[in-house]
């Protein structure tokens, strides 16, 4: 496989066959696997024979648990939360232990229509035969509903609201109306909707109340602690070197700790020790933003250093984690290096690294 990125379902299907083939229990209508051998895919854990289980989501198993229960049930799942909350990570990975597929995604925008969600026309047809099956264009979201599997919806509030109500029919009825062709698309068992929606972005529209009720939302948090995030960054670098390949050493714990560090005290607008407040950018300042920087400096290392990540390979991509809006986060910044960083013995060759590449 020649893929830059491999589905949830090929990247780990040695792990997801292994646990089919343990998994003894009750499975709800066509589920690859049972509920509770969902969460071990997502959590991570040893199996019967030995065979170690990856974890995919490093947080609460409740959280995970709750997901993995509404869809058995009549009610779609929306993952909501900040940026950078592994919510279409974890969308991913459920479609993928769910139904074996994760490649029914729709992509929210705003110029997604009701076309993308419900069917298209293949309009060389249908002016050449008219309204018929053969000129009908399947959606991912029919297709879901056809085979009885889990359909993905990014970015749901990205979606015009008029739009979004599209899929009230979709979840409250589990049909599909063709009035053209005067028939219609029911949902086989297994079918449901998992839906990711930002509460804070630019561009969002609210939910209407009616969809709202068609949804059990779970809400994915930050990190907690800094161990877990040094946990989620440490894992995912080493999984996107692996697949893009980079000739560079692994970052070292420490390195890791220190950029997590920063992006934990600029986004709670504190110092770890609660001792000093600090200005927030404008910015999320997400773990995936984390990640994307550590790789940044691997790509560095890797194309123009020794190999091994240095505190100048971290600041290049530091600086545009952090300056996203140019004045109002240069002033955040540059507070941060000169009253936080510029004093801690351990940050010095990053604080100069980052003085050097000032705005």
């Amino acid at each position: 496989m020649n893929a830059l990125r491999q589905h949830a379902e090929e990247q780990f299907a040695e792990e997801l066959e292994e646990l089919r083939k343990q998994d003894n229990g009750q499975r709800p209508p066509n589920w690859v696997l049972t509920p509770q051998s969902v969460v071990t895919y997502l959590m991570g854990g040893t199996l019967k024979n030995g065979f170690e289980v990856s974890p995919k989501y490093i947080g609460s198993r409740r959280l995970m648990e709750i997901a993995v229960a509404t869809l058995t049930t009549d009610r779609a799942l929306l993952l909501y939360g900040l940026p950078g909350t592994a919510k279409s990570w974890v969308a991913e990975h459920l479609a993928a232990a769910v139904s074996g597929n994760s490649t029914l995604l729709i992509q929210g925008t705003a110029g997604t229509g009701e076309e993308a969600i419900r069917y298209g026309w293949n309009y060389a047809r249908l002016l050449a035969e008219g309204p018929s099956p053969n000129a009908l264009v399947v959606t991912p979201m029919m297709r879901a509903m056809q085979d009885g599997k889990i359909a993905r919806i990014e970015e749901l509030t990205r979606i015009a609201a008029d739009v979004q109500d599209t899929l009230i029919t979709i979840l409250s009825e589990k049909t599909l109306p063709i009035p053209e062709l005067n028939s219609e698309v029911q949902a086989t068992k297994g079918f449901n909707v998992i839906a990711t929606a930002n509460n804070r972005d630019k561009g969002v529209n609210e939910l209407s109340s009616a969809l709202k009720r068609r949804f059990n939302t779970v809400i994915l948090p930050v990190p907690e602690s800094m161990d877990e995030e040094v946990s989620i960054v440490q894992r995912r670098v080493s999984s996107l070197s692996k697949a893009l390949e980079l000739p560079a050493e692994l970052p070292h714990l420490t390195e890791i700790q220190r950029l997590v560090t920063i992006f934990r005290e600029l986004r709670s607008g504190a110092t770890q020790d609660g001792k000093a407040k600090l200005k927030t950018p404008s910015g999320t300042m997400s773990t995936a933003e984390a990640i994307s920087v550590m790789n940044n400096g691997m790509a560095l290392a890797a194309h123009f250093g020794d190999g091994r990540v240095t505190a100048e390979d971290l600041a290049a991509g530091l600086i545009g984690a952090v300056v996203k809006d140019p004045v109002q986060d240069k002033v955040v910044w540059n507070e941060y290096l000169e009253t936080v960083l510029k004093t801690r013995e351990n940050y010095r060759d990053l604080y100069r690294a980052c003085k050097e590449l000032t705005l």
